[in-house]
């Protein structure tokens, strides 16, 4: 369980990285400081914004959900022990005088 979560918790971690991206920023490029009229997208000047943004969406409530689903599970696995349990206890003893 924990290693499908972790695995789909990085292929939304990339996704989500690539979709913002991709994504124009409200600026716009350096053609419309001159000027520039012309768009070259595939879905239109409005259509991939939108797209983008509903993708971006999803794509972060995703990504939430599964680093808390990943939180919960490792809380749960690793409630009875301490960080410290591991490691041997060594006790001093104070020198003599």
């Amino acid at each position: 369980m924990v290693i499908l979560l972790v695995i789909l918790h990085v292929i939304v971690c990339l996704f989500l990285i690539g979709v913002v991206l991709l994504q124009q920023g409200k600026s716009g490029n350096v053609a419309n400081a001159f000027g520039g009229q012309g768009s070259q997208t595939a879905f239109g000047p409005r259509g991939a914004a939108n797209l983008l943004t509903k993708l971006t969406t999803w794509s972060a409530i995703v990504f939430m959900m599964t680093a808390i689903g990943l939180t919960i599970v490792m809380s749960r696995a690793s409630s009875s022990r301490s960080v410290l349990s591991g490691t041997p206890s060594s006790q001093s003893v104070p020198a003599k005088k």
